[in-house]
């Protein structure tokens, strides 16, 4: 029963982790529409695929074992995150954002390298899950702050910020939120 309830659990956070990776889809559509990225920032969607592949490397067997659905909705998030990069390269502005946006990417995929490399290298067991999931912490941090940071600092308010793209946010927060709970009340009930 405990696999059962864990894996419904988790099955409901991978789909509304999928609606957060495709909120912003309606910005896209601009872009690919006016063929320009306008004056939006590509930080956001370069944090967001981080994220993401840190994620979806701590879920793997031999680093986290039993997370494989934090792999999967993370690695479907990669995929749609660098979509999201590439539009982003394409329909750059000018020469001197679509460089902005490659050195960010490049940064990007240095910091993913790095954590895979240490952690198979120089880590095993405990150490390494501990280490992939901390840097993975830090750059889920930085994914929900940065379009937030973008935004207030160019309007100077936080009304410019969109409810559609924030609404999946408070969702995904409260199910890493209740997680560790919902383990405790899973175990209590088929141990009792």
């Amino acid at each position: 029963m405990e696999h059962i309830a864990r894996f419904f659990f988790g099955v409901s956070g991978n789909v509304i982790a999928l609606f957060l990776f495709l909120s912003p889809v309606v910005t896209f559509w601009r872009i690919i529409r006016k063929r320009s990225t306008e004056d939006f920032s590509g930080v956001p969607y370069n944090m967001t695929l981080l994220n993401c592949l840190l994620s979806a490397w701590y879920g793997l067997p031999f680093v986290s074992p039993n997370n494989i659905l934090v792999s999967t909705i993370n690695g479907t998030g990669s995929v749609i995150e660098a979509i999201y990069v590439v539009i982003f390269l394409i329909f750059a502005v000018d020469r001197r954002a679509r460089l902005r946006m490659l050195g960010l990417l490049s940064i990007v995929v240095s910091i993913f390298a790095t954590v895979v490399l240490v952690s198979l290298l120089a880590l095993h067991g405990n150490a390494r899950k501990v280490f992939c999931g901390l840097a993975a912490t830090i750059f889920s941090i930085c994914m929900y702050a940065s379009p937030l940071s973008i935004m207030v600092s160019k309007q100077r308010s936080m009304l410019c910020i969109a409810g559609y793209k924030l609404a999946p946010v408070p969702l995904v927060s409260a199910r890493c939120l209740c997680y560790p709970r919902h383990q405790l009340i899973i175990k209590s009930m088929c141990c009792a």
